[in-house]
């Protein structure tokens, strides 16, 4: 008696045992299951982070688009560029800023034979001097000289040009044209203002042909005609960031070439698209 007892005691433990393995199982494939379904796509993402930024749908259009079609192409895209330097693709503008203490470590004093400079001590980041060499070297093939006006600027050199400009122009005209210290692309290390620094430069020579051909060697113009209230600043023709080729592809090809929508998307992107879409094997920097 004993003897069945026991057996029956463990026919019944064997059950419970095989029982909750397989609800184990089924929560987990259904906790999985789940997970799919809370997960948004891609397209879907990108749909809801555009939207939230506000972004105009034409402009954001094409790479929602291609997210759909091919989504693991756009993550190959986005991981490449989430990978680059970040501070290639930083979101500086009026709302977003550097730190006062932010001075690029591979600053290199301007010397070219293919270029002119308007004065002495101009530097550039290594990579961004690398790219105006090969830029104006370009340019020159085809009988246009650059002229280079103004580069790096520290952050305590920005605050002395804002305020030179607000006891000449005034506070608004000053905010429509000159950023304040802290908060200039300047300071990235990675922009030239090209020629007079004015009006007349965009019916120069070197204007039109850095229009047609500045975003194949990686510069993008900073602050297009018909954009300030998006860029937050009036039209400056002179005025390029070089951001690399593979970003400023990125940026014509899914945002009409408007650098503002561009880095505004990827700045505010980073973090979902690290949680839900990037490869383990490419974390971001």
């Amino acid at each position: 008696m004993r003897f069945v007892k026991s057996y029956i005691a463990g026919i019944l433990f064997w059950i419970l045992v095989v029982t909750f393995s397989c609800s184990g199982k089924e929560e987990k494939a259904n906790a999985e299951e789940i997970g799919k379904i809370i997960t948004p796509s891609l397209a879907e993402q990108i749909q809801a982070t555009a939207e939230s930024l506000r972004l105009p749908r034409n402009i954001y259009e094409p790479l929602l688009a291609k997210a759909r079609k091919t989504p693991d192409a756009v993550i190959r895209e986005l991981t490449v560029i989430y990978n680059l330097d970040p501070y290639l693709w930083k979101l500086v503008d009026k709302q977003h800023g550097l730190d006062p203490s932010y001075e690029p470590a591979d600053l290199v004093p301007l010397r070219s034979n293919v270029y002119r400079l308007s004065r002495e001590g101009l530097t550039l980041r290594q990579e961004a001097a690398k790219a105006l060499e090969a830029m104006a070297e370009a340019a020159r093939k085809e009988g246009v000289t650059l002229v280079v006006s103004s580069t790096y600027r520290s952050y305590n050199y920005q605050k002395s040009v804002y305020e030179r400009n607000v006891r000449q122009m005034g506070q608004a005209a000053t905010d429509r044209e000159s950023a304040r210290p802290g908060h200039s692309q300047h300071q990235l290390g990675t922009v030239v203002d090209f020629g007079s620094i004015d009006d007349s430069f965009a019916k120069t020579a070197a204007s039109r042909w850095l229009e047609r051909n500045a975003s194949r060697y990686g510069w993008s113009l900073s602050f297009p005609q018909g954009y300030e209230a998006v860029t937050g600043y009036r039209w400056e023709s002179w005025h390029y960031r070089y951001l690399s080729p593979v970003l400023c592809d990125f940026i014509d090809t899914y945002f009409q070439g408007i650098q503002q929508y561009g880095l505004l998307f990827l700045h505010y992107f980073q973090e979902p698209f690290k949680k839900s879409f990037m490869p383990s094997s490419y974390p971001l920097p």
